[in-house]
C-alpha cells in the first residue's frame, strides 16, 4: 500500500496499521448508543488515570497549586474526572462531530450562550483572533462556527502519522473550517488577518523558556508572543471563547469569556504584556467555569523565567508590569510572588 500525504511523506506499515485501527475504532462506535459510549470513553479514561500514576500525580500537583483549598483527594477526583472527558474528546466527540454536527442538526448537541460582541464580529464578517484554551472542546468551537457559516480558520501541529493527519484534516476540514499547520503558517495567518479573515489559536500552550511569562491561577507561565504581536500589528480584536460540555453528555454551550479590543491595550505602558496577561486570565475563567473539563496533565508551567533558574531575586520591573494590569490586587500579587519562590526553591534543589 502506497500513500503520499499533504505533507509529501509516505506512510509507513506501522502507520498504516495504526491508521486502520483507528478507522475501524470510528466505524465501530457508531454501531452504539452515543451515550453508552461516552460512558465506555469515560471508564477506559478512569482506567488510564489509575494506571498512569505519574501523570495522575502531576495533575493532582497542577490542581492542588490552582486550587490551594482542596484536598488531596479532591483534586485526585477533579484530575481523574478530566481524564475521563479527554478519552471522551478523543474516542468519541472528535469521530463523532462530522456525523452530528451539521447544518439541519446542530441546534440538538449545541447551545449558543453568551456571544455578545463576538455575534456582531461574525456577522459583519470583521477579521478577529478567536481563542480558547484545552478546556471543554477546542476542536467544536471552530468547527460549529465554520458550520454555522461563518469560515474560520485555526493553527494546529500535524499528527506524525501522515495517514491519520490527513484523515484528521478532512474531518476538521467537512463544514469549512481551514487546518493550517504550525510550520510555515506565519505568513499564511498575516494574509488571512490582512484579508479580514479571523483565525483560531489554542493559547494556553507552553512556549518554552524564551516566552513571555504572565500569570496563570497566580502562577507564572510561559505564553507565546504571537497573538498579541498579531493583534497589535493588525489593529484586531481577541474574542477569547469556550465549548463547554453539558452534562456529561454530547452536547455542548458556546460562551465568550472575555473581548480584548485594540483601544484597550492602547493606553498600557507594556501593550504585548497586558494583551498577553488578559488573554490567559480570560482562559483561566474558562479553566473555573469547567475545572473538571481541563486537560490538568499538560505540563502549562513547565518551563520558568530565567531569574527563577539562577535563583535571582524577583524582578523589580516585572512586579511593576504586574502591579499595572488592571484587575491586579495585592493577595493576587502576593500569591504571584510566594509561587514564584517555592519554584525557584524547587528548581534549586532539583539542580543540587
Amino acid at each position: 500500500m502506497s500513500h503520499v500525504s499533504r505533507r509529501g511523506t509516505k506512510a509507513t506499515l506501522n502507520e498504516w496499521i495504526q491508521y486502520l485501527g483507528l478507522r475501524g475504532s470510528a466505524a465501530l462506535i457508531q454501531c452504539f448508543d452515543l451515550d453508552q459510549n461516552l460512558h465506555t470513553a469515560a471508564s477506559i479514561g478512569r482506567l488510564y488515570a489509575h494506571l498512569a500514576r505519574k501523570r495522575r500525580t502531576r495533575a493532582i500537583e497542577n490542581i492542588q497549586r490552582c486550587f490551594p483549598e482542596m484536598t488531596t483527594e479532591q483534586a485526585e477526583g477533579l484530575a481523574i474526572q478530566s481524564v475521563e472527558h479527554l478519552f471522551q474528546l478523543f474516542i468519541l466527540d472528535s469521530l463523532a462531530m462530522p456525523r452530528l454536527l451539521t447544518p439541519a442538526s446542530w441546534p440538538e448537541y449545541v447551545q449558543i450562550g453568551k456571544l455578545g460582541s463576538s455575534l456582531d464580529m461574525l456577522l459583519k464578517r470583521q477579521p478577529a483572533i478567536f481563542i480558547t484554551g484545552h478546556c471543554g472542546n477546542w476542536e467544536l468551537l471552530g468547527y460549529t462556527l465554520s458550520l454555522l457559516g461563518f469560515p474560520m480558520s485555526a493553527l494546529a501541529r500535524p499528527i506524525d502519522n501522515p495517514l491519520v493527519n490527513d484523515w484528521f484534516l478532512g474531518v476538521r476540514e467537512a463544514r469549512g473550517m481551514e487546518i493550517i499547520t504550525k510550520w510555515g503558517g506565519t505568513e499564511k495567518v498575516q494574509k488571512i488577518l490582512r484579508s479580514g479573515g479571523r483565525i483560531g489559536f489554542i493559547a494556553d500552550q507552553n512556549a518554552g523558556d524564551d516566552g513571555l511569562f504572565v500569570p496563570f491561577f497566580n502562577r507564572l507561565a510561559s505564553s507565546y508572543k504571537s497573538i498579541g504581536l498579531l493583534a497589535m500589528r493588525y489593529k484586531v480584536p481577541i474574542v477569547a471563547g469556550l465549548a463547554r460540555r453539558l452534562d456529561g453528555r454530547f452536547k455542548y454551550e458556546l460562551a465568550a469569556t472575555d473581548f480584548i479590543w485594540p483601544q484597550d491595550w492602547e493606553d498600557q505602558p507594556d501593550p504585548l504584556f497586558y494583551i498577553t496577561a488578559r488573554f490567559n486570565r480570560a482562559m483561566e475563567n474558562m479553566v473555573r467555569q469547567a475545572p473538571d473539563q481541563y486537560l490538568w496533565l499538560h505540563r502549562r508551567w513547565k518551563s520558568r523565567p530565567k531569574f527563577e533558574r539562577q535563583s535571582l531575586e524577583f524582578p523589580a520591573k516585572l512586579r511593576t508590569k504586574l502591579e499595572s494590569l488592571p484587575w491586579m490586587t495585592q493577595d493576587m500579587l502576593d500569591q504571584i510572588l510566594e509561587n514564584s519562590r517555592k519554584d525557584t526553591l524547587e528548581l534549586a534543589a532539583g539542580a543540587a
